[in-house]
């Protein structure tokens, strides 16, 4: 298989670039460490809630960097359980986030709630793997009240990283779904992009699945294009991956080669798949056809590294 190298290929997928925060996952059964962190004057706190934080752009900011708004501690809403240490930067700073019902209002009416998907290309490496980290944690929490072996109710410990049931002992730990994203490609070097039911008209991306029990990834590639385009697959491979907590999922980039053309949707997660030449793509998305998929998708870099340059942004010219 053939990957065009160019300026597309070291460009980074979004939610994945280093944050430079240390999770010092050591330091989270250590009540009295996370007390004085707590109480540090330099420690920073923003709140989540839904998969939002409050975001704003700084007066005065030079570069239209969006960020989080954070508070020092002392200024944070009250919460009693949901508070999570999510780790300290390069300077000392320590970060933590609170899960609450609501978000806090803002005096200046400047700050806006926002999700990852909104605001996580627009926020610094920094901003965006707190956020990760904390919506991660509060779409795990809210899901996983109760044991799974015995049916009570846990409460949290570890700082956030754990719930144990006091009724029967048991551990349990935030799970992460693996599952596969793929750009299939036939002997042509034409890409499979397909449109799912729910989907806007013209939105075409990547095909993707969840990884099944016993399975390896390469078989979950191939079962998944067979599944829900009817296109056989051969070679594999690896790419990239990239944390996607919608709620709770791991992706896992792939490049697969098709041994057959013949297309044969499922009409249940796949609305409408075709074959792409890069030609047809770049007319489909000047006319206006054809939508790219969201910047933030590792689904973007996959279809940039066939196409050969970034996509386009709305308006844009192909």
């Amino acid at each position: 298989m053939s990957t065009i190298s160019n300026g597309t290929t070291h460009r980074p997928i979004g939610l994945t670039v280093p944050s430079g925060i240390d999770r010092e996952a050591h330091h989270r059964l250590d009540e009295a460490w996370l007390a004085a962190a707590w109480s540090h004057p330099t420690t920073r706190v923003f709140v989540v809630s839904g998969g939002q934080a409050l975001v704003d752009e700084p007066a005065g900011s030079t570069d239209g960097r969006t960020e989080l708004v954070m508070t020092p501690a002392f200024e944070a809403p009250v919460t009693e359980t949901h508070r999570y240490f999510l780790g300290t930067d390069e300077d000392g700073v320590r970060y933590f986030a609170l899960q609450k019902d609501t978000l806090p209002g803002r005096m200046d009416q400047s700050a806006r709630p926002a999700g990852l998907r909104e605001a996580g290309l627009l926020l610094s490496p920094r901003d965006a793997g707190l956020l990760v980290h904390a919506v991660a944690l509060e779409n795990w929490q809210r899901l996983h009240r109760f044991c799974s072996r015995c049916g009570e109710r846990t409460v949290i410990a570890a700082a956030g990283h754990i719930r144990r049931c006091q009724a029967c002992g048991a551990e349990h730990y935030p799970r992460t779904d693996p599952a596969v994203i793929m750009l299939v490609t036939d002997e042509e070097d034409r890409a499979l992009l397909g449109r799912q039911v729910h989907w806007p008209e013209g939105r075409f991306s990547t095909l993707a699945g969840f990884v099944e029990p016993g399975e390896s990834i390469e078989q979950s590639v191939r079962r998944e294009v067979w599944e829900e385009a009817g296109v056989t697959v051969g070679e594999v491979e690896y790419i990239a991956s990239q944390p996607w907590p919608f709620p709770s999922s791991l992706m896992l980039g792939f490049m697969a080669r098709a041994t057959s053309s013949e297309i044969t949707v499922d009409g249940e997660e796949i609305q409408e798949a075709r074959w792409f030449s890069r030609e047809d793509l770049r007319a489909a998305f000047e006319s206006g056809e054809v939508l790219p998929p969201f910047g933030i998708s590792i689904a973007a870099r996959l279809i940039e590294l066939w196409y050969g340059k970034p996509l386009p942004k709305p308006g844009e010219p192909a």
